[in-house]
Parts: C-alpha cells; sequence; structure tokens
C-alpha cells in the first residue's frame, strides 16, 4: 500500500490502517515498513467490530478491508475478503477514487 499511497493522495484522498495490535506493535511496524501513511491501534476491536470485519476464525483480528468514504463519510465502495492474505491493490483503490 504504501507504493501507491502517493498517487492515492494525489486523489485529495486520504489512506489510515487500523489494526487489532497494541500502539507498540504498530509503530514497530510503520518504522520497519517506513510507512508513512496513519497506522491506528484497535486493541479493544470497537471500530473493527462496528465495520464487521472480525476474523470468523481469530475473533483477536481483523480480516481484510478497505472503505472508501465519499465526501459526506458514506461508504461509497468497500472491499471485504475472509482470507486474511488478501489486499486489495492500491492501483484498484485509484480506480475506485476516480469514479467519485
Amino acid at each position: 500500500m504504501q507504493a501507491g499511497y502517493e498517487d492515492i493522495q494525489a486523489q485529495d484522498a486520504e489512506m489510515i490502517a487500523i489494526s487489532a495490535d497494541p500502539s507498540h506493535l504498530m509503530d514497530l511496524t510503520q518504522q520497519s515498513l517506513q510507512i508513512t501513511y496513519l497506522l491506528l491501534s484497535d486493541e479493544d476491536t470497537e471500530t473493527i467490530t462496528a465495520y464487521n470485519v472480525i476474523d470468523i476464525t481469530n475473533t483477536d483480528i481483523a480480516r481484510p478491508a478497505t472503505y472508501i468514504l465519499d465526501t459526506d463519510g458514506r461508504v461509497a465502495w468497500k472491499f471485504l475478503d475472509p482470507k486474511f492474505d488478501t489486499r486489495v491493490s492500491s492501483d484498484q483503490i485509484l480506480t475506485e477514487l476516480k469514479k467519485l
């Protein structure tokens, strides 16, 4: 995702990642992968639960999900996958952003 982040920002969009990992692990991940977008910890899984992306095989983690919110805060597009290792590409995100 980092590779396409500047292109996403060029579309006047912002990217935020949310994980059930504790904040100290998120900080280590951000540093080790040189991630410049915002990484947030949802250790209590409140947001993860609200968006219904709890992994059904391990309720301590979120399944991969990508949401694009419009300027009114409504979900304009989403990608959900039951497999923990499936991620949407930044190219697909850009395609969907251009539709808004």
